[in-house]
């Protein structure tokens, strides 16, 4: 059974990043800048913003981090995007979700310039991505992909199912697994709450992508022996035993998976680290687009 360390595998991307930041700068040219907005100080955005920045660091990126109260009017939230669209020193722009209730998710998004939208989720890389251009894709996804490619996951052919349909994970996974690409060409099934074979499914799986954040919820009994299982889960669950008062937990009851899985990822320390990857793969991208 093999491990897929998100560690070893997004430590080769941020290896290969930091050489084209050095071979930018030796040609005369400007380190690739990300911004990020966090809105409020949700704790668990936090962690993955500070993530966020201290990997740019270490590959060399510029990054600036742009924090708002909670009660922020959308307004003014969109205008201060709209700066950033506008300026030429900036590359990439992410918003930190989730976003509060008062603000409008998808109207944010939308006014990120396409062509800063490094995390892949605004409607016009979405609809490049579905119809098979070149664009930023999703960075989960892009990091899944980028992953299987890491430890040459054999993909072609096989039948891939995908737990969870969100517009960030699921339905991006499912269009690039069924992608004529060297890592794509899977038979895809996409599940979701309404699936009434769930089980019966995912017996039949060669991979199983599980993306619906519920902790622990596919089980050895929904495994066949020998599948791949990525694990995109990620939830906060209270444990007073842990320093920090809780533990993150994915969507795969990993021990007992593990067992009959041919590879697997852990949690955390797996997806995690490789969708920063693909965020920083995406800056890098958005930097030649005007260079």
């Amino acid at each position: 059974m093999i491990i897929l360390d998100g560690k070893t595998a997004s430590a080769s991307v941020r290896e290969s990043l930091k050489k084209s930041v050095e071979d930018i700068i030796n040609s005369g040219g400007r380190k690739p800048h990300l911004v990020a907005i966090l809105v409020g100080n949700d704790g668990a955005s936090e962690t993955y913003v500070a993530s966020k920045v201290k990997n740019c660091e270490e590959i060399g990126f510029e990054s600036s981090l742009i924090r708002f109260d909670t009660t922020i009017d959308e307004g003014d939230l969109l205008n201060e995007i709209e700066k950033l669209n506008n300026n030429p020193l900036i590359d990439g722009i992410l918003v930190q979700l989730p976003l509060p209730k008062h603000l409008n998710t998808e109207k944010v998004i939308e006014f990120i310039h396409p062509d800063k939208d490094v995390d892949g989720f605004h409607p016009t890389n979405v609809g490049k991505l579905v119809s098979g251009l070149d664009t930023f894709i999703s960075a989960t996804p892009y990091g899944i992909m980028l992953m299987l490619e890491y430890y040459k996951i054999e993909t072609k052919g096989k039948h891939a199912v995908v737990i969870g349909r969100s517009n960030i994970v699921g339905r991006p996974m499912s269009i690039l697994l069924s992608g004529n690409t060297a890592y794509g060409n899977c038979t895809v099934t996409l599940c979701h709450s309404h699936t009434t074979n769930l089980k019966e499914l995912c017996l039949q799986a060669d991979i199983i992508v599980a993306a619906l954040g519920k902790p622990g919820f596919l089980t050895a009994d929904m495994v066949k022996s020998g599948a791949v299982i990525i694990d995109v889960g990620i939830t906060r669950v209270p444990d007073t035993t842990a320093a920090k008062g809780f533990r993150i937990k994915g969507d795969v009851a990993y021990n007992e998976v593990a067992e009959k899985a041919s590879a697997i990822t852990p949690v955390p320390g797996g997806v995690g680290l490789m969708t920063i990857a693909g965020l920083l793969k995406n800056t890098l991208k958005a930097y030649k687009l005007t260079h």
